[in-house]
């Protein structure tokens, strides 16, 4: 069985390692700004069609698979690119995609393909670990309201994919259409680890709202969206711990101490090797969770698990040895390696931390046995 990528989504990912050429010095630039992306970047993004690759031509998009998305996961991780790509594509087009026979998704995903809007879920609510769980975000008679913290790329987003519980909803619950503009909606700014990707907490105070799916599916809709989601982003993680170990290892291959190049010291030639081996087995799952999204969905569920777990551990450790091998400089405010540190933390704990998702892997690997 061939797990790689198709000449295609090779050449898909030469064009996106030029657009993205520059990723890093745009991400760094963003710190010195009030601006919340870079809009010339998401601009170019969205004039080659990127965020339509996925999505259905029925629905306004190319009509292509999820393994373009994986590749362009890949290579925006590699830079830090600073654009919505992660929240609006990744995240949001993907869980709209899960709904089925519904109007008002694919108008949205119309837009979405079409770059007329930015989209961002917001899901997750303090305490909470994750999409999964019941949100106390209220609908009544129409009007939503609620607090969802920590929203990716809020200050972007021109609508919001919001969880919330209406009385038809039973004990499960809903998926709802908010626009940002709409009267009640708030946003409070979060300063998280990683300044790059903006955040804030979400404020609903009586917001009209639209119905995304049928009554009661938000639980079902919510396991498969997370799930595909996990999968693109381990990819993102991938090329993310990737660069770091780059970084790395040409930083080694100059800096000298006790008039002896580092790189020639055995336990930074182990520490290196270590890395490599955690990215390489990161990339195997990374392929297995694409080849299950979309060709062998019954698999997804343990796939994605592994996926997430096995990238998760590979960008934190490569991340943190990074910073380490870099000695005093990567310490700094002007190395570029810190900024790997901090999306590692960041993506560590979104979408649910590795806790959460171990329990997901032997719940998976469970039923699998039974």
């Amino acid at each position: 069985m061939n797990f790689d990528f198709s000449a295609d989504q090779e050449q898909l990912r030469d064009q996106a390692k030029r657009v993205f050429a520059e990723g890093l010095g745009r991400a760094r630039a963003l710190l010195e700004s009030p601006q919340s992306h870079d809009q010339a970047l998401w601009s170019q993004v969205q004039e080659l069609g990127w965020p339509a690759a996925a999505i259905a031509e029925a629905d306004g998009g190319l009509g292509l698979s999820a393994l373009e998305l994986c590749v362009l996961a890949e290579e925006a991780g590699r830079t830090l690119a600073p654009i919505p790509f992660s929240s609006s594509v990744l995240h949001a087009s993907t869980a709209l995609q899960q709904l089925t026979d519904c109007q008002v998704a694919s108008a949205l995903l119309g837009e979405l393909a079409a770059g007329e809007k930015t989209a961002t879920v917001a899901f997750t609510e303090r305490g909470q670990a994750a999409w999964t769980e019941r949100p106390q975000a209220r609908v009544i008679a129409g009007k939503l309201s609620g607090h969802k913290a920590m929203v990716a790329d809020a200050p972007v987003a021109d609508v919001f994919i919001v969880s919330a519980c209406a009385d038809e909803d039973g004990q499960d619950w809903g998926w709802w259409l908010v626009e940002a503009q709409a009267a009640g909606v708030s946003l409070v700014p979060v300063e998280a680890i990683d300044r790059i990707r903006r955040h804030a907490d979400l404020h609903l105070d009586a917001v009209s709202c639209v119905r995304l799916g049928a009554a009661g599916q938000g639980s079902a809709l919510s396991e498969r969206a997370l799930d595909a989601a996990a999968v693109l982003s381990a990819f993102e993680q991938l090329g993310s711990a990737e660069a770091a170990l780059e970084s790395t290892l040409e930083y080694v291959k100059t800096r000298q101490a006790f008039n002896r190049v580092v790189g020639g010291y055995q336990a930074v030639k182990h520490t290196l090797a270590d890395l490599y081996v955690k990215n390489q087995l990161a990339r195997s799952h990374c392929y297995y969770g694409a080849w299950a999204l979309t060709q062998a969905p019954e698999h997804l569920p343990r796939a994605a698990a592994g996926a997430r777990l096995a990238a998760t551990e590979a960008f934190c450790q490569a991340a943190e040895a990074a910073v380490e091998l870099h000695g005093g400089i990567g310490f700094t405010w002007e190395s570029d390696i810190q900024l790997f540190y901090r999306r590692a933390r960041l993506m560590a704990t979104q979408l649910g931390g590795r806790a959460f998702w171990a329990r997901r892997l032997k719940a998976a690997l469970q039923r699998k046995a039974a």
